[in-house]
């Protein structure tokens, strides 16, 4: 295993095993099957790369917010809180995510480099925008202060 993201996981399974902290033990044994079903997907020798690694963790948390929601559409705060501790741990593992402020700022820099006026050129944009805070901020947050910075 990479000493990156998975590295640390291992080392957090052992420690979660060792306290028997169960739910804790469950969603890192989840985190450490996404990561190793990414990597078989690629040719025998390859690794994973700490942007993919960050990418997958961050598809599974997005995954446990859409879950969060539906379940209190459903009145199930029991679940969705069940998520949100899933959500807690994998944040363990990606880097600090950026505020709305500082994503704003890169919004409106970006806007200014490009050109943009209208919210046609929302794409425009948005590609300039996302390899910076890539990792970082969700691109629904960019989409939406994007769209409002232009309209």
């Amino acid at each position: 295993m990479s000493d990156s993201i998975q590295g640390k996981l291992q080392a957090d399974l052992v420690t979660a095993m060792k306290a028997k902290d169960a739910d804790t033990l469950s969603t890192l044994r989840m985190l450490k099957s996404a990561l190793l079903e990414a990597k078989t997907a690629k040719p025998k020798d390859a690794v994973l790369s700490a942007d993919e690694e960050i990418e997958i963790l961050q598809r599974y948390a997005k995954k446990r917010r859409e879950t969060i929601a539906e379940m209190q559409k459903l009145g199930r705060d029991d679940l969705a809180a069940k998520e949100q501790a899933e959500i807690d741990v994998t944040m363990r593992y990606l880097p600090q995510p950026m505020t709305e402020a500082e994503v704003r700022a890169i919004v409106l820099e970006e806007i200014a480099a490009t050109g943009a006026t209208t919210p046609k050129e929302m794409g425009k944009v948005i590609s300039a925008v996302m390899p910076r805070v890539k990792g970082k901020a969700e691109g629904s947050l960019v989409s939406r202060l994007v769209k409002e910075s232009l309209g």
